[in-house]
């Protein structure tokens, strides 16, 4: 499909999904540092730097990233200390997929489906840019004239890049784009970010016309810590992300702005959670045979209804 292909074309269920998955920066567990949008990143650059085809990594770690949305780090490597055969792994990991993938293209869902069983690589000390991108925090918001408008907890550069590679090879299909291609520009299109701290657009506007010059080194510096070969297949899905004159670039340039503004909108949504959302909306206090002293002994300090 060329440029016939409509604008907009992403439908509410993709964005409920998106929404979804963009907790999976704020998903955390014991025995982990990093939330497991981060991890996925890694574990991403890790299969690649190993040699393993872009395609297998791709359908791997966003298969990884549909299930957790539901499971969280009920990922595979729990399930098998807490002693289950690897067909109950299997009949878990792809219900927890079955239940956030019904909005996929039915063939890029079953292509990603059968990848949750795929075993994985070992995980390898990543490239330095890598680790750089894991601890790099984003700008929030900024505008030139302004002050910037923090946001805390800050997601960092790692989280934003897989989000938006998987975001993006969710809706591939709606652009006709190759989604192996969409997700290396997603985890690549930071890469200037290890070493240049992020000011936002604030700073881009400030830095005039350096800014393409400064962005241009730094890209540089992290794409020669890759094995040659990979680092000309990153250049090549980069490329194009400059315009949106390409299927991939146009998936690409959707899931990157659903990412940045789904990211401000959690922040909001959080600030105007009020208790009777908690309470009625998500059953904090939920039925049970104590359920009603609950309600008694929040009454009681005035947080009932």
């Amino acid at each position: 499909m060329s440029g016939a292909v409509l604008e907009g074309a992403l439908a509410p269920a993709h964005l409920a999904l998106f929404r979804e998955l963009g907790d999976l920066k704020r998903i955390f567990s014991a025995g982990h540092r990093s939330s497991i949008a981060t991890r996925l990143f890694v574990s991403a650059w890790a299969g690649l730097v190993q040699g393993m085809p872009p395609d297998r990594v791709m359908a791997h770690v966003v298969a990884c990233g549909l299930a957790a949305a539901r499971l969280g780090d009920l990922d595979r490597r729990t399930l098998r200390a807490a002693g289950l055969s690897e067909s109950e792994i299997a009949d878990i990991l792809q219900r927890g997929f079955d239940e956030v993938a019904g909005g996929l293209d039915p063939g890029l869902a079953a292509h990603l489906r059968a990848a949750l069983m795929d075993p994985g690589w070992p995980s390898v000390e990543p490239p330095a840019f890598v680790t750089a991108l894991c601890n790099q925090p984003r700008a929030g918001v900024t505008c030139p004239g302004q002050p910037r408008l923090m946001l805390q907890p800050a997601e960092n550069h790692a989280e934003h890049c897989i989000l938006v590679a998987i975001y993006g090879v969710v809706a591939a299909p709606v652009f006709a784009a190759d989604p192996v291609v969409v997700f290396l520009a997603g985890i690549g299109h930071h890469l200037h970010n290890a070493a240049m701290p992020d000011s936002g657009f604030t700073g881009e506007m400030l830095l005039g016309d350096r800014l393409d010059a400064i962005v241009g080194t730094f890209r540089s510096l992290a794409l020669a810590q890759l094995p040659p070969a990979l680092a000309d297949t990153m250049r090549a899905a980069l490329a194009p992300i400059a315009g949106d004159r390409t299927p991939e670039a146009r998936a690409f340039h959707a899931a990157d702005v659903l990412d940045r503004v789904l990211e401000i909108e959690q922040h909001l949504k959080v600030a105007g959670t009020t208790m009777t959302d908690v309470l009625d909306g998500y059953g904090l206090v939920h039925a049970g045979p104590v359920k009603a002293f609950h309600d008694r002994v929040l009454s009681g300090v005035g947080l009932g209804r």
